[in-house]
């Protein structure tokens, strides 16, 4: 290695050291150990399961990773996965359906209700007090007599209380199903009584029982649709999505009419 350093003369020909940096003798490079201050790079730390001091300088930070699970830890392991298996599934709860919009149903049934309702309390009104040219009861069982009905007057009673009754709760809405099914069950009977006035098959008014088919296919329709929103029990499910319950109120109402002209008359209507 040679020495970079050289006098310099200024304009006056004096001999000066050298002030630049870049004109001192270049530094001598490491090439020890002891030079870098470092830990020999080959060196590797080796970790053992003794006490603390007999680890090196490294035992404070490292945890021993090679010791070996006993088979307790793997037995315990084992268990927790095998409990965490068998577990019962949450039960999740459904979440809420939204309403279903029913755009003008329940007004229409509204109308229906009202309508029917008022025409079978007009004419359960003039059998019960012979308002608005009605018969009351004594002419209505008279009617009943003569259509061949036996227990006349039970039945006057009977159907001219149900009639206004029936009536009512269609208007307003109340035990609509079990309502619409009685009076269905009356309007059967009636079919019946104008059927077998005439022999053969009839239909148009005023002989035929055209007013009480058309009756008839409104409360089927009134059982099967429920009374809707616009009505006393509108809150309740059934009124707004009618299911098993207002079929086996159909059929009872079917059968109960059926029965009844069956049994307490008995003639055939369509003969």
């Amino acid at each position: 290695m040679t020495d970079t350093t050289r006098p310099n003369s200024d304009p006056d020909g004096v001999a000066r050291s050298a002030t630049s940096p870049f004109d001192q003798p270049t530094e001598r490079i490491p090439t020890t150990d002891d030079d870098l201050g470092l830990l020999p790079t080959e060196q590797i730390p080796t970790y053992a399961t003794g006490s603390t001091s007999d680890r090196g300088p490294f035992a404070s930070d490292v945890t021993p990773t090679e010791e070996l699970r006993t088979a307790d830890s793997y037995d315990r392991e084992l268990a927790s996965a095998l409990a965490a298996s068998t577990a019962a599934p949450a039960v999740v709860p459904p979440a809420p359906q939204a309403a279903t919009p029913r755009g003008t149903l329940d007004l229409g049934l509204l109308v229906l209700r009202v309508a029917v309702g008022a025409l079978m309390l007009a004419h359960g009104l003039q059998k019960l007090f012979g308002l608005w040219g009605g018969p009351g009861l004594d002419g209505f069982e008279m009617f009943l007599v003569d259509a061949g009905f036996q227990q006349a007057r039970i039945l006057a009673y009977a159907g001219a209380v149900g009639e206004v009754v029936g009536g009512v709760l269609l208007i307003v809405g109340l035990l609509t199903p079990l309502a619409a099914a009685g009076l269905l069950a009356l309007v059967i009977n009636a079919w019946c009584v104008r059927q077998a006035a005439a022999p053969g098959l009839q239909w148009f008014a005023p002989d035929g029982p055209e007013l009480e088919a058309l009756l008839a296919a409104m409360l089927v329709a009134i059982i099967l649709a429920g009374p809707g929103r616009f009505s006393l029990e509108g809150r309740r499910k059934w009124a707004t999505r009618p299911h098993v319950g207002s079929f086996l109120a159909l059929v009872l109402g079917v059968a109960g009419g059926v029965c009844l002209w069956i049994f307490l008359n008995g003639v055939n209507p369509l003969v």
